[in-house]
């Protein structure tokens, strides 16, 4: 969603790190590069010419500092001015301590929101330890109860459904069968239409009536660019809207409804659908946004998508082969799925690596190589290894290298492409090593000296694994 202004920030960023020092001429060039790259995004006028009066303020006020590079200086005040706009400091969700926390979804039709009640439906169940359950409140559309009634089986989460009724009654019964249930969280499906009307509102505030919600969510659909604030102004006019979900922000939209949703209404995005799977649904928290713009990657987002991924128990036994330079082939192997299995959390390789600082403006077209079906190229190729050359791929020579790629189906270049990145990896490890990281990694204060010690030990034939108990 943010690529496009992403990549144009880089270019203004570059042209001014060739600059000596922040001047009036230079930050007139810089903002009006920002203004632009605003525009094209589709923000709104009024939101844009409020952000770059503040930040060519900071900027003048900045030109006095030594010792700072220009362009650090100019991203440093862009990155305080982005995360005001996106809403400051992330916002917490108003737990109910006194029964089941009520959540009304609104939105119009077409926005994704009875999707997006399900992913909410599973990340509060697997990310908060949440029990939901979602409540069919769309009488009118064709399907839309056996649509959540899908969603719900998918996502594990029950769904409390009537056909007909008053949508109002039907929440208001959907609550107390929560309570009943013991369910600590309920979900609101509610009705939409193509346009906002009197009617759908009217039904709206009944709803909102009778069953007194902790948070109205409005989802909008980020691709329809200004059309969406005018709808996020209109819904909070009416409902006091406590948030907003931006869904479908997977497609090529310009991002102008994150940038500008939040400057117009005063209301926090709450979470981001980045992609079709039911659990791709994000939190939106401004800093790590404002630094994916600004090509400073997502750190802390790579690591969460890491954890749900990788057994502590596991890394901890992969750092000790590291150290032990018994780390093989196999080990490799297991780390590749375990990349498959974040990438495919984060939409694929390209929305992955972008998360790494420095990634961020690289375009999509340079990770197509690097997909889902090279990783199981290798996984195949390691497959038809045997157990000797997993331990030792020295022992692959063209011989071997031309049998592994008959058995796995694929090129011998894929397989010499394996090999080269395996040794590099290795090489790696080595210098990590070197460096005594790997010692922190396994919690031991190892310096050079004890290290070399351990190395000697080890090509003495001296079994290492009473230095590390259980592995």
């Amino acid at each position: 969603m943010f690529d496009t202004l992403a990549q144009r920030f880089s270019r203004l960023f570059a042209g001014l790190g060739r600059a000596g020092k922040l001047t009036e001429s230079n930050i007139d060039d810089g903002v009006r590069e920002v203004r632009t790259a605003l525009l094209e995004a589709d923000v709104s006028l009024e939101v844009v010419k409020g952000f770059v009066e503040r930040v060519k303020a900071k900027a003048v006020g900045a030109t006095t500092l030594e010792g700072v590079a220009p362009a650090d200086q100019f991203v440093k005040i862009v990155h305080d001015e982005l995360v005001a706009l996106l809403g400051g400091e992330e916002t917490r969700i108003r737990w109910n301590d006194r029964g089941p926390t009520v959540f009304m979804m609104v939105g119009l039709q077409g926005t994704g929101k009875t999707t997006t009640c399900g992913k909410l439906a599973l990340h509060l169940r697997k990310k908060e330890g949440k029990k939901p359950l979602l409540v069919a409140a769309d009488v009118k559309r064709p399907a839309a109860i056996e649509q959540l009634k899908v969603v719900g089986r998918q996502v594990d989460v029950p769904v409390y459904a009537e056909e007909g009724g008053r949508p109002e009654k039907i929440c208001a019964r959907g609550v107390a069968k929560a309570i009943e249930l013991g369910r600590d969280v309920v979900i609101l499906d509610t009705a939409g239409r193509l346009h906002i009307d009197a009617e759908l509102m009217d039904e709206l505030e009944d709803v909102k009536a009778k069953t007194n919600p902790h948070e109205i969510w409005l989802v909008v659909d980020a691709q329809v660019g200004q059309d969406a604030v005018q709808s996020a102004r209109e819904f909070d006019r009416r409902l006091a809207i406590s948030g907003v979900i931006l869904s479908k922000t997977d497609g090529d939209a310009r991002a102008g409804a994150a940038l500008s949703v939040r400057e117009v209404t005063g209301r926090p995005i709450r979470y981001v659908g980045t992609g079709e799977k039911l659990e791709q649904l994000e939190a939106f928290v401004p800093k790590r946004v404002a630094g994916r713009i600004l090509g400073m990657g997502d750190v802390v987002s790579l690591v969460e998508k890491a954890q749900e991924v990788v057994d502590q128990d596991e890394a901890r036994e992969t750092a000790e082969k590291m150290f032990r330079g018994s780390w093989g082939l196999t080990d490799f192997q297991a780390q590749i799925r375990q990349v498959q299995q974040m990438s495919s959390k984060a939409g694929g390789i390209g929305k992955l690596a972008k998360l790494v600082p420095g990634l961020a403006q690289i375009p999509d077209e340079a990770f197509q190589q690097a997909d889902d079906s090279q990783f199981k190229r290798w996984v195949a190729a390691v497959d038809s290894m045997t157990p000797q050359e997993r331990v030792k791929p020295e022992l692959l020579d063209g011989q071997r290298r031309a049998r592994v790629a008959r058995g796995s189906g694929i090129s011998l270049a894929s397989v010499n492409e394996l090999l080269k990145s395996f040794k590099l990896m290795r090489k790696q490890i080595q210098e990590m090593k070197s460096q005594g990281l790997l010692g922190k990694m396994l919690g031991k204060k190892l310096d050079k000296q004890k290290m070399k010690q351990l190395d000697e030990l080890r090509r003495r034939g001296v079994d290492l694994r009473d230095y590390f108990p259980g592995s």
